[in-house]
């Protein structure tokens, strides 16, 4: 598995075959390169592949102008590695001073394909589908995509769809764990397993509490089985969250004759629980006493860039969140953890006022970072987002 970066996260997205996979890296890198987005942000989605930063872009275009969704692929395990490129402002000589600078966040997305847990595949098919897996280990975040049209196909015995979409997923983790596990338990692995609604254009009455109360009742059974299948992957399976976050995706609206890109839901979402979602129940369950030893320090070294950035931009955040971060030492993590109770509760006014002093400061770092967690509030507000409490 390759070693990440100062600054990345990875997110590792699952859907079966037509459940919009495509459409929706495609709508979301297309919408960062409009220009209402490039005049609001403070910062710039760079693609590191030239090349495959302009098919997206192609995509998000032919839906825009003609109309044209981009043609579904098959088998194709795809990653997209994105630079969140941060615009010049007052603190880009202090990271220039750093002696590891971090002038970019990244994001890394992985396309693992729907058709590798919907049907048998042997030889060197077999052998690639392994592999494509254990390139996106690494990934923060994992999305399990719930087909809208597919859901709306099935209104009324939606227990039916549901059940095959998961035990499907169930059976194709089963099929790869001889060949992930070797011997021992995965110490890095996505810990975070969020369930997300795509096409929710087509729902429109399904608010993400709605969403959460339909899997409950119509596919408890079957997350649980999941959940079950993924704790036996990992070391540490009481820090693993299965289920139990959830959000609604809509890359455009689709009309007869028209796709309307700037109607999205959720796409605003991407980096945030990409980058920020993480950090706060890793801290979580750090404080919680619900991981140790190799697990709790991948879990927390992954945060520990960010850390150096915003002790360095400002010396102390307020409130609990600045002395986990001003304190942290991967050595000394069950230290650290006694003092993070109050980490993941950084919000509100304090957060907003954070943010303001940042931009203001023209910080703009500091200022990318929680806006980001602001945005997580704002989705759980609009009911597109749900988060896990535990």
């Amino acid at each position: 598995m390759p070693v990440k970066r100062a600054g990345e996260q990875h997110i590792a997205v699952f859907g079966e075959s037509g459940s919009g996979k495509t459409v929706l890296i495609s709508s979301f890198y297309g919408a960062t390169q409009e220009s209402p987005y490039l005049q609001k942000s403070l910062f710039h989605v760079v693609p590191d592949d030239i090349g495959q930063g302009n098919r997206l872009h192609k995509n998000y275009l032919g839906m825009k102008n003609s109309a044209r969704p981009p043609e579904i692929t098959r088998l194709a395990a795809t990653s997209y590695s994105f630079k969140i490129k941060l615009k010049d402002g007052a603190d880009v000589r202090q990271r220039q001073r750093r002696a590891t600078p971090i002038d970019a966040l990244r994001l890394v997305w992985h396309d693992y394909p729907g058709e590798w847990f919907e049907e048998d595949v042997n030889g060197p098919e077999a052998q690639r589908k392994v592999d494509a897996f254990k390139s996106l280990l690494g990934s923060d975040v994992a999305l399990l995509l719930v087909d809208g049209q597919r859901l709306l196909d099935h209104s009324g015995e939606e227990e039916k769809y549901l059940k095959s979409v998961l035990t499907n997923f169930r059976n194709g983790l089963l099929s790869l764990k001889d060949d992930l596990l070797d011997g021992a338990p995965l110490a890095v692995f996505p810990r975070i397993w969020i369930i997300a609604l795509s096409k929710s254009d087509l729902l429109p009455d399904l608010d993400v509490f709605k969403f959460r109360d339909l899997l409950i009742e119509k596919a408890s059974d079957d997350i649980d089985e999941l959940r079950k299948v993924l704790a036996g992957l990992v070391e540490d399976n009481e820090a693993l969250s299965v289920g139990e976050d959830f959000v609604l995706f809509s890359s455009a609206k689709f009309d007869e004759g028209k796709i309307e890109v700037t109607k999205r839901v959720g796409l605003e979402l991407i980096l945030p629980l990409s980058v920020m979602l993480p950090f706060e129940r890793y801290a979580r369950w750090a404080q919680s006493k619900q991981t140790r030893g190799k697990v709790v320090e991948n879990l927390l070294v992954a945060t520990e860039s960010l850390a150096a950035v915003l002790i360095e931009n400002e010396g102390r955040l307020p409130g609990p969140l600045g002395h986990l971060l001003n304190r942290f030492d991967p050595k000394q993590v069950k230290d650290v953890a006694k003092r993070t109770s109050d980490a993941a509760r950084l919000a509100g006014d304090k957060l907003r006022d954070i943010n303001s002093e940042a931009r203001a400061k023209q910080d703009n770092l500091k200022a990318t970072l929680s806006g980001f967690r602001m945005d997580l509030e704002k989705g759980e507000l609009e009911q597109t987002l749900l988060r896990s409490r535990r």
